[in-house]
């Protein structure tokens, strides 16, 4: 069963180049969707992917109706810009459900706007701040969209959040990070990163899910309804006859927590991502090439051979190269000089392209379907 399935929209840096647009992604779940990131383009690429599906996947559905939150990277226009657009879009299509915002600031901006207070100036020109408050200025508030939108801005390594109210334009403390209304099967956790602007990566985790009950051997034991009940939520028994029964025999393995990273724009060993372990999928970013990698550091950003360090350092099983400056012309490079540094084949590695579908199944195992033009294909 495919418990997480990640459309990847866009594999370049800074602007479009040849194949590749920019930033942006979606995620589906048993619970709904999420974005992340929605570059210049967004909607175009999004409408697209949708026509795909319907063409070459009927079960599968991407549908606007579904998505409950965006959660953006960090501030920088190539994941950001496509956003407005599609909200008005979703306001034309009479969109009624919810929608949850969720971006990264400085504790500097956070404490500003808390006190009502302008944005510093020494804020970066790309802090989200300033764009929602510019976004709101130009309709994107529930108000004029016609749907509800919550604006929530957090510190992630102070694990810091606030809510901006664009009809007052004032900013609440809330206690943490709100999780997208409905959601009970996944979890949403931003992950702290380094970049040259406020920036987090966001980790998708699936809570742990009991195994299956086992009916056939309750049948056969001719148990009542009672004392199923009882075993099913992990209590003994005791029958008339004076033999016991545990719970634990009734139940199949539980099925563990899975987890899939997207890394927005970082350099290499971005503290929140290299605290984990037990990642089932990073997406990172891979903007350079060893050959400049003095680029790497002084954008902060990462090469292949630093996203695959990454990846070790979290404990993946597999890792998915994106975010391609356009120096880089043939996907076979990063992949090379990210395989030479895995060398002990910890990893399994890929290299996205626009339109690619990641695949995350409930026992861990992992697809890369890649875009063929007319379908998907492993």
């Amino acid at each position: 069963m495919i418990w997480l399935e990640l459309h990847i929209l866009g594999t370049a840096s800074a602007r479009p180049a040849g194949a590749r647009d920019v930033s942006g992604s979606l995620l589906s779940c048993e619970d709904g969707i999420a974005v992340i990131d929605a570059g210049e383009g967004f909607q175009i690429r999004y409408a697209q992917q949708r026509k795909r599906l319907k063409l070459h996947t009927p079960t599968g559905s991407l549908r606007a109706a579904r998505i409950d939150v965006v959660c953006l990277t960090h501030g920088h226009l190539d994941h950001t810009w496509g956003l407005l657009p599609w909200l008005q879009t979703m306001s034309l299509d009479r969109r009624t459900r919810p929608l949850l915002i969720v971006g990264p600031t400085s504790t500097e901006v956070l404490d500003a706007l808390t006190d009502g207070r302008a944005i510093p100036e020494s804020a970066p020109p790309a802090e989200l701040a300033r764009q929602m408050q510019s976004w709101h200025s130009l309709g994107a508030t529930s108000t004029q969209l016609g749907y509800e939108v919550r604006w929530i801005l957090g510190d992630v390594q102070a694990d810091s959040w606030i809510e901006l109210d664009p009809t007052s334009q004032t900013a609440a403390q809330i206690p943490s990070l709100p999780q997208p209304q409905g959601w009970r099967h996944v979890n949403i956790v931003p992950l702290a990163t380094t970049h040259t602007v406020p920036s987090c990566a966001w980790m998708f985790e699936t809570k742990e899910k009991a195994g299956k009950f086992n009916r056939l051997k309750a049948a056969e034991l001719r148990l009542t309804t009672a004392q199923q009940t009882e075993l099913g939520q992990g209590r003994d028994i005791t029958l008339a006859n004076g033999e016991s029964l545990a719970a634990s025999s009734f139940r199949s393995a539980a099925i563990e927590p899975r987890r899939l990273v997207v890394s927005g724009d970082t350099a290499e060993q971005a503290p929140g991502i290299k605290a984990l372990s037990a990642v089932d999928v990073i997406v990172h970013e891979a903007t350079f090439l060893d050959d400049t990698k003095d680029h790497a550091t002084e954008h902060l950003h990462s090469t292949a051979t630093g996203a695959t360090r990454t990846a070790l350092s979290c404990g993946a099983n597999h890792l998915v190269l994106t975010h391609f400056s356009a120096r880089i012309k043939d996907p076979t490079v990063p992949l090379d000089e990210a395989t030479k540094e895995d060398a002990n084949n910890s990893l399994t590695i890929s290299v996205a392209k626009d339109g690619d579908r990641i695949l995350l199944g409930s026992s861990g195992q992992t697809t890369h379907l890649s875009w063929t033009g007319d379908g998907w294909a492993a």
